[in-house]
């Protein structure tokens, strides 16, 4: 699967709206019929992969473009005696 292939999140639209559809009626539970919740359930796996692999992409690219050097700080004190 490409990473450029648009996911169809309609599924978590509808889903969302159904909850706060219920939320509103001051509804106690949320019933899904097995085809509903099956598609739903591809769709948030779906997108959790994707975002799995974005998530390694960035890291992996990140990673490469960090640089680490040996910088030396030198501080001396004087006990204050310049102070002015």
């Amino acid at each position: 699967m490409s990473t450029a292939e648009p996911i169809n999140t309609q599924p978590v639209q509808q889903f969302i709206k159904i909850v706060e559809q219920i939320d509103k009626a001051n509804g106690k539970e949320v019933k899904l019929n097995i085809t509903t919740a099956k598609t739903l359930a591809n769709t948030l796996g779906i997108v959790m992969s994707r975002l799995a692999g974005d998530y390694e992409k960035l890291l992996k690219n990140s990673s490469g473009n960090t640089t680490v050097t040996d910088t030396s700080i030198q501080i001396e004190l004087d006990g204050g005696s310049n102070w002015k």
